[in-house]
């Protein structure tokens, strides 16, 4: 069956409904392409991009933009750069088609993104209740701040996180965000209506939210909070995104390639 990347794109964005979007597009390629094979990514970076085409993938679904910037419009001589340049060259040499799938998967319900980092952290059978842009997630058993963040770097494979609290909190009560939504104007009412004992956040403006809880912790309150980095709290919501389209496209193979860590610690 010969199968588009506009189909592909009309399959994917089917259970968000309608949408306006400036961002959930294709930035490069074809949207009329036939598709041999797709790789899903969190990011198309050069390295993402030369797998896809050793795996034999000429679509490549991404969740953030290839070009540096959310609105992909560019910055003042960015595109005469080589680094722009050598990976356009990579694209067009690959007929690779990129493909934004940003805002979509998150108006999912529930949120693919998400729901994406629940499965990963074996939490599904707690989730209490799915929000438009969080999950709130009950233990059955309390657990210390410490044994809380060796299990979530056990499952999501990452070498280190950050936090701000009290080190020896007791916590049952969870919030899950993902990507930058642990900016204050959405993290601290989440923590206060939800009333957390954790927050689990990728990331978000330093002076806000950890502000808060630095004050919290300072004053002998909670709750707490653990920074897992934007591309970790999403990438297993992309894993997620290709095993729908494993149901969805049976006969085209569909790669999942990692983006892994990008910012390293020295």
């Amino acid at each position: 069956m010969r199968v588009t990347v506009q189909d592909i794109i009309n399959r994917l964005t089917e259970p968000a409904g309608f949408l306006e979007s400036k961002v959930d597009r294709v930035t490069a390629g074809s949207a009329e392409a036939v598709v041999h094979g797709i790789a899903v990514t969190f990011a198309a970076s050069y390295s993402v991009l030369q797998r896809a085409v050793e795996v034999g993938a000429n679509l490549v679904i991404t969740h953030e933009g290839a070009f540096y910037s959310h609105q992909e419009e560019g910055y003042e001589g960015v595109e005469a750069s080589p680094v722009f340049q050598d990976k356009l060259r990579l694209m067009e040499s690959g007929d690779l088609t990129i493909y934004r799938f940003h805002d979509a998967p998150h108006r999912y319900v529930p949120d693919i993104m998400t729901q994406g980092l629940v499965q990963a952290l074996d939490w599904e059978v707690y989730v209490d209740k799915h929000l438009k842009a969080a999950a709130i997630v009950t233990l059955p058993e309390e657990m210390s701040l410490p044994d809380i963040a060796e299990h979530v770097k056990r499952k999501l494979n990452l070498p280190y996180l950050r936090y701000v609290g009290n080190r020896s909190s007791i916590c049952s009560r969870i919030g899950i965000t993902v990507g930058y939504r642990g900016g204050g104007a959405h993290a601290i009412p989440l923590c206060l209506k939800e009333s957390l004992d954790l927050l689990i956040a990728g990331e978000g403006p330093e002076w806000e939210t950890p502000e808060y809880m630095g004050d919290a912790a300072a004053q002998g309150r909670g709750p707490s909070l653990l920074l897992l980095g934007h591309a970790a709290s999403e990438e297993p919501g992309m894993a997620c995104v290709a095993d729908r389209l494993r149901e969805f496209f049976p006969g085209i193979p569909i790669h999942y390639i990692p983006s892994g860590p990008l910012i390293r610690v020295i």
